[in-house]
């Protein structure tokens, strides 16, 4: 069997009937045969398991199991088993678009210059009902910021701000630099490492590519409550990840840490999600300090 061009890497925990989904507009590519799919469960899942035990794909697809950790973790694992010569990272709850993995490859081959990752775009999946604060996440650049680089589509991001795009519910790398610069292992709380990941990209000369039609929907649907609750998690490993990583500029201070303070008076969108936030910083900080 020749070697597959693409090698598509899942991280999952607990989510069989979305992974189905995400596997079958997998199935729908249109260059099914140049890809393989390699599917992580971050921890045991027993219906996940057995999703691999029954079904059948028209691709090749493996799965594997870590103990209980985190995405990065799983993606590494991924990696491990990888044989395409680009490997796309994406979300269990991402459907893409039928020619968006044909858009990953012809974005890499395209680009003779240097080495690239490649971004696509990804819009909430109507579907599941698109609620007053997902659109506020989308808007303000919590969730994706994709209307900040609107005008770079096509083309490449500017290399000072490139590492915040690096959404690896969505990217695309060459094989040899993915094993190169492989995610941390010692960041645990959801948030940020795909950021670390992209200044480290940057730093060895990677350029994000911005490739706004290779599409996809993201089917998660959010609350506010629920999106309180991971306003407060970033906060906490924004805290966790500077001080692992002295140049991570993420995390706000100064100026903007009083402005962030200023705004959490309100009882805005915008008040209480920095009032989330601000309580998970003074969270790590206390944990640090114990």
């Amino acid at each position: 069997m020749p070697s597959p061009r693409l090698s598509v890497v899942i991280p999952t925990y607990k989510r069989a009937d979305t992974l189905t989904r995400c596997l079958e507009h997998l199935a729908l590519q249109t260059c099914v045969k140049e890809i393989e799919v390699i599917v992580v469960s971050d921890g045991h899942d027993e219906k996940t398991t057995r999703l691999f035990q029954s079904q059948q794909w028209p691709f090749p697809v493996r799965f594997f199991e870590v103990e209980k950790s985190h995405q990065g973790v799983a993606r590494n694992e991924g990696v491990k088993h990888a044989r395409g010569e680009v490997v796309l990272f994406i979300g269990d709850d991402i459907l893409l678009a039928p020619d968006a993995c044909s858009r990953h490859l012809t974005a890499h081959r395209g680009h003779s210059s240097g080495p690239i990752a490649v971004l696509g775009y990804t819009q909430w999946d109507p579907r599941v009902g698109i609620t007053p604060v997902m659109r506020w996440l989308e808007r303000t650049g919590w969730q994706f910021k994709y209307p900040s680089i609107a005008c770079y589509g096509h083309g490449l991001i500017p290399v000072g701000v490139q590492h915040r795009y690096t959404y690896t519910s969505h990217v695309s790398v060459p094989l040899a630099i993915v094993k190169a610069h492989l995610f941390r292992t010692d960041v645990h709380l959801y948030g940020w490492e795909d950021v670390e990941w992209g200044m480290r990209l940057r730093d060895a000369g990677v350029r994000l590519y911005y490739e706004p039609h290779a599409r996809a929907l993201h089917e998660h649907r959010i609350t506010l409550e629920e999106s309180l609750q991971r306003m407060e998690v970033l906060g906490e490993s924004v805290h966790r990840l500077a001080k692992l990583v002295p140049d991570f500029d993420r995390r706000p201070r100064g100026l903007k840490l009083l402005l962030y303070r200023i705004a959490a008076l309100f009882p805005t969108m915008a008040g209480r999600h920095r009032r989330a936030f601000l309580s998970g910083l003074d969270t790590g900080k206390l944990k640090a300090n114990n």
